[in-house]
């Protein structure tokens, strides 16, 4: 990731839970692209199965905050 683009990321990620969300959102929204009608199906299915899995205590989940400081120190470098 260039440098600017992990400054910019660790910014967003210090900003509260609303505006990370409507940043995110925003920049989802933003590639002058054509979406891949086949691969918004997978996603909605692998989302589901992750659902599936959280629901039924499968799935192994990590703390916010364990994530974030991954992600902040893989930004560090």
């Amino acid at each position: 990731m260039p440098r600017e683009a992990a400054q910019l990321l660790h910014e967003a990620l210090e900003l509260p839970p609303e505006q990370r969300v409507a940043l995110a959102d925003s920049l989802l929204d933003s590639p002058d692209i054509e979406a891949d009608l086949d691969a918004e199906q997978a996603w909605r299915e692998e989302i589901e199965r992750r659902i599936v899995a959280i629901d039924e205590g499968s799935a192994r989940l990590v703390p916010w905050e364990d994530v974030r400081t991954r992600l902040i120190r893989r930004l560090q470098l």
